[in-house]
């Protein structure tokens, strides 16, 4: 029996469309499943076209009518759903005593909500046949504060924390609900620190593994929590770090 085995079971990515996403959702379709990433601009598209056999959606997740839309659009395509990995998000920086509501509440809406309601949608579909899987991408924010991102904090703090509510509820009737927490990560959302001499060797004389993280590093990961390698793991918040927590 291959535990790892994905074929025929149908999917959708979040954030799918470069980074952390893409690359999990390149994974999957590597283990033989049917894959939709949805993207809040037209380069999912482009995207999915370069994957191949690949559906794109495109959706403003912080508009919960275009989140529901694009759902419906996921499910009615694949004709269901047996894995959901969210892990699109937003990043706002301004120090905490001047941190504009409209921007907490945007980046509250993008990174905790619009997964609680994914999060929900998909679960309704699992549950009804008794099986799925579902993988919230969180942070090493939902550990520690963080400067100038409280709202991030805050939402990836929330991630972790729902994660572990939906798993005490589905857990028993065949869904399981896990969190992965990528350490540093060489990605788009990174790039500044990457590029500041300082910010980078402290990052990096704290990372036991001695380098920042790639998307690929995500692959496995997302694999086993979403083959039924893991179907007695639910619950479980799992860093992909090279060892930073453990330092």
């Amino acid at each position: 029996m291959n535990y790892f085995d994905l074929t025929d079971k149908k999917a959708l990515v979040t954030g799918g469309s470069r980074g952390l996403g893409r690359a999990m959702a390149e994974a999957l379709l590597e283990a033989g499943a049917e894959v939709a990433i949805l993207g809040s601009s037209e380069n999912v598209f482009t995207t999915a076209k370069q994957m191949g056999n690949t559906l794109a959606i495109r959706a403003d997740l912080s508009e919960r009518s275009q989140l529901q839309r694009a759902f419906e659009e996921c499910t009615e395509t694949l004709g269901t759903l047996d894995i959901l990995i969210v892990s699109h998000g937003i990043q706002r920086r301004h120090p905490a005593e001047d941190f504009p509501i409209e921007d907490w509440d945007h980046v509250l809406e993008v990174n905790l909500t619009s997964m609680f309601l994914l999060n929900q949608l998909a679960g309704r579909v699992m549950l009804a046949k008794g099986k799925g899987k579902i993988i919230n991408i969180a942070s090493l924010l939902s550990f520690f504060g963080g400067i100038t991102i409280p709202a991030y904090a805050a939402a990836k703090g929330g991630v972790t924390q729902l994660t572990k509510a939906f798993s005490n509820e589905w857990a028993g009737r065949g869904v399981n609900i896990n969190a992965i927490v990528p350490g540093y990560m060489a990605t788009e959302m990174n790039e500044a620190l990457i590029a500041d001499p300082k910010r980078n060797q402290m990052i990096l004389a704290r990372i036991p593994a001695g380098r920042w993280g790639k998307p690929e590093d995500m692959k496995g990961v997302a694999i086993f929590l979403a083959s039924d390698a893991s179907d007695y793991i639910t619950g479980a918040v799992i860093p992909v770090d090279g060892g930073w927590l453990g330092r």
